[in-house]
């Protein structure tokens, strides 16, 4: 009973939470040091997956990596209002910037000579913080990409003069990144530009997104050279071993007195999919169960009701957002035997014609995933192809039928 009373649930299932032991990535952080280890920055990294797979965790991780060889670390989340226009992307650079870079002395010689600062200007120290990235910024002529890049460059020459190997710029939910030409607005192709361009000048600077699949096309599809500029990383689901680790692990370093059995184990496992947030909702919600029923022993677990529960917290919201005939639609993809990878219009087509009392078109059919993909239920691949964005989405919807 004591064992009981100390015992917390180890399992944390949310938004980018760190799981209490990180399975399996060990090829992902592996090309990451790799990165960080060239001479000449020539490769940036994308993490792309799909939603619960990790990439928020993941990137966490890679940060003290990154430290640990000298390198300074910044950046956030990107909402889509930070994509709104060139300027604000701008101003999120240097106000990310500032945090890791306020306490370094600027040589007064290259504010003079880049940007024109007269000598009583500088007759004081000025450190490289926000107000005086912003100063530098308005000082400089041109348009903001012209602006932004003096400023990098500046802080190119001051983390050089303070012996700091480089700066890794890691932003998060980068598919929200986008060009909005009816505004004549690029904060995405400014983005590209802008390190592409100090790239080739040789500064130490490293671009790292992590995304939804969506994002590496819209990179390409806003600069293509942008193709010859990531290293792109697919983050695809636990293997079996991996999984059984995540699930395994985290209750023995918590010295649980109860653990689960190994057919309870494989049960996990298998209703997981090997998705990362799908094992920690399914082990925090058994082990829920196990401290309301201290003493009882061989305690069944109610896989029926805990994924009933999932259904509600996880996948409810975004069937929600699909019409009638929407889901309609996704009912046939569900039918599939490759709905969990990739598929085709003109297949989705021949299972509604074995399916549906009224058949969809093609047409039909395309017109639907395109407002499917813009609900962020599917997606569309460089391929032509199509995939669901969620994971497991296609066995909600079976369940659903059941």
């Amino acid at each position: 009973m004591e064992n009981f009373n100390q015992f917390r649930n180890p399992f944390r299932p949310g938004s980018g939470h760190m799981p209490p032991y990180l399975a399996g990535r060990i090829k992902e952080k592996e090309e990451f040091e790799r990165i960080i280890e060239q001479k000449v920055v020539l490769d940036n990294f994308i993490l792309t997956g799909l939603r619960g797979v990790g990439k928020t965790v993941l990137l966490d991780t890679l940060k003290p990596i990154a430290l640990s060889k000298n390198w300074l670390w910044v950046g956030t989340d990107l909402s889509e209002s930070i994509s709104l226009s060139e300027e604000r992307i701008a101003l999120r650079m240097m106000t990310d910037l500032s945090v890791v870079t306020s306490s370094l002395v600027i040589d007064k010689t290259v504010l003079q000579t880049m940007i024109g600062f007269g000598a009583k200007q500088v007759a004081h120290e000025l450190k490289l913080d926000f107000d005086t990235m912003v100063d530098i910024y308005d000082r400089t002529p041109g348009l903001v990409i012209d602006k932004i890049k003096s400023v990098l460059e500046i802080v190119w020459k001051t983390m050089s003069d303070h012996k700091l190997k480089g700066i890794v710029f890691a932003y998060d939910e980068a598919q929200n990144l986008a060009d909005h030409s009816a505004k004549e607005e690029y904060p995405l192709s400014l983005m590209l530009d802008l390190f592409q361009s100090l790239q080739k000048k040789g500064a130490p600077f490293i671009l790292v997104l992590t995304g939804l699949p969506t994002l590496f096309p819209k990179l390409v599809e806003a600069r293509t050279y942008a193709e010859r500029m990531f290293r792109v990383c697919f983050l695809d689901r636990l293997t079996d071993d991996e999984s059984r680790d995540a699930v395994v692990k985290p209750v023995s370093v918590a010295e649980c007195p109860i653990t689960m059995t190994d057919d309870s184990v494989e049960l996990c496992v298998e209703k997981s999919a090997g998705y990362p947030y799908f094992i920690q909702f399914l082990c925090r919600e058994i082990y829920d169960i196990f401290l309301q029923n201290i003493g009882e022993r061989n305690i069944s677990i109610p896989i029926i009701d805990i994924l009933r529960k999932l259904d509600t917290d996880f996948f409810a919201g975004r069937w929600g957002r699909a019409t009638d005939r929407e889901r309609d639609l996704l009912r046939v993809v569900a039918n599939l035997e490759n709905c969990d990878h990739e598929f085709t219009v003109q297949e989705v087509v021949q299972k509604s014609k074995q399916l549906l009392e009224h058949p969809m078109s093609a047409s039909q059919i395309s017109q639907m995933f395109g407002k499917l993909a813009k609900s962020g239920l599917i997606y569309k691949n460089r391929h032509g192809k199509y995939s669901f964005a969620v994971p497991l989405m296609a066995q909600f919807i079976l369940r659903q039928r059941d």
